[in-house]
C-alpha cells in the first residue's frame, strides 16, 4: 500500500503545483482516514484534529488528536459472546518539515512522538492500555488559498498500524 501511495504522490507532484506555509503563523485544522491495525481484520474511519506554528516556510510544529478505530467486537463472557467495543486513540507532537514544489503545492515528512491508548468495554469486561512510540510520516499540501490548503498523508503510528488521512488546515 505504502508503495501505491509513494506513486501517487509521485504522479501528483509531475502533474501540479503548493503555497508554502507563511513563517510566524497558527494553524489549525481537521481530516478523516481510514486506519489499518494488523490485529484487526478491517480498516477503520478515523477523525482527527490538529494544531501547528510556521517557525518557517520549511518546518512547522504541530500537535493533535485522532480516534484511530472504534469497532464493535464480541466478546467471551462464559455464557455466551458478549457484544463491546474497541477503541484506538492517538494524541502526537511532531515536527514537519516541509519542501514546497511550487507556488501552490509541497510535500512533506513528519517526524514525533506519539501517544496511544487502546480501550476495550462491555458489561462484563473492560481494559485500557497505552504505550509511547516514535510516529513517522509523509503527505501532500495544495494551497487553495492563502489561509486554507488541503492535505493527504500516511502516518505510521506504530509499527503494526498505518493511518491515510485527507484534511483542510486553516492559517490565522
Amino acid at each position: 500500500m505504502f508503495k501505491n501511495i509513494a506513486a501517487a504522490t509521485a504522479l501528483i507532484l509531475a502533474a501540479s503545483s503548493a503555497l508554502a506555509a507563511q513563517p510566524n503563523t497558527f494553524y489549525g485544522g481537521v481530516d478523516a482516514g481510514r486506519t489499518k491495525i494488523d490485529d484487526f481484520s478491517k480498516r477503520d474511519t478515523s477523525v482527527g484534529a490538529f494544531v501547528g506554528y510556521n517557525i518557517n516556510q520549511n518546518f512547522a510544529v504541530e500537535g493533535g488528536y485522532r480516534r484511530l478505530a472504534d469497532q464493535d467486537i464480541y466478546l467471551d463472557g462464559g455464557a455466551g459472546m458478549v457484544k463491546g467495543s474497541a477503541k484506538a486513540d492517538q494524541v502526537h507532537l511532531s515536527v514537519i518539515g516541509s519542501l514546497p514544489v511550487s507556488e501552490n503545492f509541497s510535500v512533506y515528512g513528519r517526524l514525533g512522538l506519539n501517544r496511544l491508548e487502546a480501550k476495550i468495554d462491555s458489561n462484563v469486561y473492560s481494559a485500557k492500555d497505552h504505550t509511547t512510540k516514535a510516529l513517522y510520516g509523509v503527505g501532500v499540501s495544495y494551497a487553495i488559498t492563502p489561509a486554507v490548503s488541503a492535505r493527504v498523508e500516511v502516518q505510521k503510528p506504530t509499527s503494526d498500524s498505518t493511518n491515510l488521512s485527507a484534511g483542510v488546515a486553516f492559517q490565522f
